[in-house]
């Protein structure tokens, strides 16, 4: 079992005391976060009891926090954030992706128990609280980071129970394994919903793996109305609305598992209807078209990751947030499908069509919600293609 210390320690127990001086929850008591691979490293937790499970992962954004805590596509994740200060401008009920925190656990540097912006509703503590998620601060995250940086995305767990560590180290070799871990029947939603003025223009029928608010805010501020199915929900059913256009939306897990949404691609497809994927939903609509899929090293997951469009040679800043992605020689190598937008970092696949039919996908998020609106056009070119079809 390897232990990670604060290099610095006079500096670190300074900054610490200081911390906690000006906490009202101050003494906290000491916290862990436990990697798979055994190794360890401290940090105090925020003030609620508990263990935590799943694979953990870093977003690398500035701002944003409590979007990224409520996007179903991290369920069951543990989030390493790597801003410094999180919880300094509390939370608003209006700025939200799902209606709970989708999160299975936060690691932070500095956690900031009081909040200085007007328009908060509540501070961040009382948002975990009430929902009682464990969170643990003081962490080395650079450190942290750094080490799944090299060492690639495992499952870890955080817990309070710091007297517990050699039994709750046999209770995360359970934890299962992101790769082939279906998770969109998790966050769906159980029944039908509808979005929008049931007087609009555009009808679009939306599957649910895991859907963003703003997702939707941007399919009706286009003047369209939206029924969202559950995920598992045929395409004789969603056809039965009449819609104008299909919508298959982001999610958290392995798309490979999802045989019943990438059927619903393929017969959508089939009857020459526009749609459009994000996220999760490319990933489903590239595996309707005998591309496969593959789990990273490390995800995307930020507010600036740099994309190039390849139809016009223009660069694009953009939120993202996968641990999936798309196999690059198979898709240059399938005569349906051409990419459309590539990973600037990396090289991955970032965004394909499929070749003479209404449908366009991205492997980022244009919606944002957290992040720079640089992308948004591609809702306009999504309801673009619905006009087209039905003229």
């Amino acid at each position: 079992m390897r232990i990670n210390h604060c290099v610095y320690p006079f500096f670190c127990a300074i900054f610490v005391a200081t911390n906690n001086k000006m906490s009202k929850y101050s003494p906290r008591p000491k916290a862990f976060i436990l990697l798979e691979d055994g190794t360890v490293f401290f940090g105090k937790s925020v003030g609620i009891d508990g263990t935590a499970t799943g694979e953990v992962c870093f977003n690398t954004g500035m701002t944003g926090y409590q979007e990224i805590f409520t996007d179903p596509s991290y369920y069951g994740q543990l989030m390493v954030a790597t801003n410094a200060h999180i919880g300094n401008y509390g939370v608003n009920d209006e700025e939200v992706e799902s209606n709970q925190i989708q999160i299975s656990g936060l690691i932070c540097k500095n956690f900031n128990f009081e909040h200085s912006r007007p328009a908060a509703d509540e501070s961040l503590f009382d948002f975990f609280e009430k929902q009682n998620l464990v969170a643990i601060s003081d962490v080395d995250t650079r450190a942290l980071v750094s080490y799944i940086r090299d060492n690639g995305a495992m499952n870890a767990l955080i817990s309070t129970k710091v007297d517990e560590m050699d039994s709750l180290q046999q209770q995360l070799q359970k934890v299962p394994s992101m790769k082939g871990l279906e998770l969109a029947s998790k966050v769906s939603t159980t029944e039908p919903y509808f979005e929008g003025d049931p007087n609009a223009p555009i009808k679009i029928a939306a599957l649910d793996l895991g859907i963003k608010k703003n997702i939707l805010r941007n399919l009706v501020a286009r003047n369209a109305y939206i029924k969202v199915f559950p995920f598992n929900t045929n395409f004789e059913t969603m056809s039965a609305w009449n819609p104008d256009g299909y919508f298959l939306s982001n999610g958290p897990g392995d798309p490979e598992p999802l045989t019943g949404p990438i059927e619903v691609a393929s017969q959508v497809l089939a009857a020459n209807k526009p749609l459009f994927g994000i996220c999760l939903g490319h990933q489903v609509i590239a595996l309707s078209q005998g591309i496969p899929t593959y789990k990273m090293r490390n995800g995307h997951r930020g507010i600036n990751h740099p994309i190039l469009n390849l139809e016009t040679g223009k660069g694009e800043i953009t939120s993202q947030n996968h641990g999936f992605a798309i196999d690059r020689e198979a898709t240059e190598n399938n005569k349906n499908v051409s990419i459309t937008h590539l990973h600037l970092n990396d090289n991955t696949v970032a965004g394909i069509r499929v070749n003479g039919k209404p449908c366009l996908s991205v492997q980022y998020h244009p919606e944002a919600s957290p992040g720079p609106h640089d992308s948004s056009y591609l809702f306009d070119q999504f309801i673009q293609l619905i006009q087209n079809q039905k003229k």
